[in-house]
């Protein structure tokens, strides 16, 4: 239990999505709990409809620290387990974890103190990617290289500055309350949405390196994949109800799955040249998982090249076959939210 709070520091309400989450929850709660701040500080738990040992484990937390409630959230949807957590929370600054999250042991202090000196409406680092096994190392080292992610500060690191978005995030409440929290018609790409609001309230969005997360990948190829077709699906759907808000690095994935499956096409039916250039993706692909892989085991290193094809042709998939009719619900959904407003 941390000495009694320091009355001069803002007081903090952490908010945490879960859902079938028994493998890393504990874990991440008590990274929370242990943290080097002197503030008063709270943890909500939004629990979905877990199939595993999740809500057992939180009723556990519970009863250890006086310092972690829980509130339901039966859809199982993580913006709608935010907004639930927000709600229930009571301090003047919020900030998120994901139930896969371990914050390095300063990050709530440097969080507050980067609030207070950029004037952000939220501050947010590094997602570093951490794996536990072979394939997990694998996708981590893909994760973190520009070659699986491009330029993305909050994956590769970079100079602190302002940014269009950041990892999770330390938001100021007010932030919050001024856009009406997140939307929740967006399943994925919930943060990247509510920072483009933000930003366009004429807020400022801080990254740094000094806020790091410890990330868990996903343990499969195919929950890789399921996970980065989800992002560029609704990566599509931000672009299709925020003009304006897309640029290259996210065109590239599409791009290379339409070149690719061209390639095969007229290699196959046409001339041999047509396999150029999916020759020269893998080559690409094989050749940047080298320096990704420095320092890991053969067996992770091997599976680097798998880790990044199945994320950029999986998130190039899920924004070419994002249904137009997800922006329409978005949209209505946004306007009915301004009417009842009024």
């Amino acid at each position: 239990m941390n000495a009694m709070p320091d009355v001069r520091l803002p007081a903090v309400s952490v908010i945490m999505p879960v859902l079938d989450e028994e493998r890393h929850l504990r874990g991440a709660v008590e990274a929370i709990l242990a943290q080097e701040y002197d503030g008063e500080m709270e943890v909500v738990i939004a629990l979905g409809p877990s199939t595993d040992r999740t809500d057992e484990i939180a009723a556990e937390l519970v009863r250890e620290d006086p310092r972690v409630h829980t509130v339901p959230n039966p859809t199982g949807r993580t913006p709608a387990a935010l907004n639930a957590a927000i709600k229930a929370s009571r301090h003047p600054i919020v900030v998120r974890v994901d139930g896969h999250g371990m914050l390095s042991p300063n990050y709530i202090a440097t969080a507050v103190r980067l609030l207070e000196e950029t004037g952000a409406q939220n501050v947010g680092g590094i997602m570093h990617a951490e794996g536990e096994n072979d394939w997990e190392h694998a996708v981590a080292a893909a994760m973190t290289s520009k070659i699986g992610v491009g330029n993305a500060a909050f994956h590769t690191g970079g100079r602190a500055g302002p940014a269009q978005t950041v990892y999770l995030g330390v938001f100021r409440r007010e932030a919050l309350e001024q856009q009406g929290g997140y939307n929740e018609e967006f399943i994925r790409a919930q943060d990247w949405e509510l920072n483009f609001r933000i930003r366009e309230a004429g807020g400022l969005i801080w990254f740094s390196p000094e806020l790091r997360v410890s990330y868990r990948p996903r343990p499969s190829v195919k929950a890789l994949a399921k996970q980065y077709k989800d992002y560029g699906r609704w990566r599509h759907v931000v672009a299709r109800y925020h003009e304006g808000s897309i640029n290259l690095r996210y065109l590239a994935p599409p791009t290379a799955v339409c070149a690719i499956a061209a390639g095969i096409v007229v290699g196959a039916a046409l001339t041999p040249w047509g396999f150029v250039v999916p020759g020269g993706y893998l080559a690409a692909i094989v050749a940047g998982s080298v320096p990704a892989g420095r320092g890991l085991p053969l067996k992770a290193r091997l599976r680097i090249p798998v880790a990044l094809a199945t994320m950029h042709m999986s998130w190039g998939w899920g924004f070419l076959t994002s249904p137009k009719s997800l922006a329409r619900k978005v949209i209505a959904s946004r306007r009915s939210a301004v009417v009842t407003a009024d």
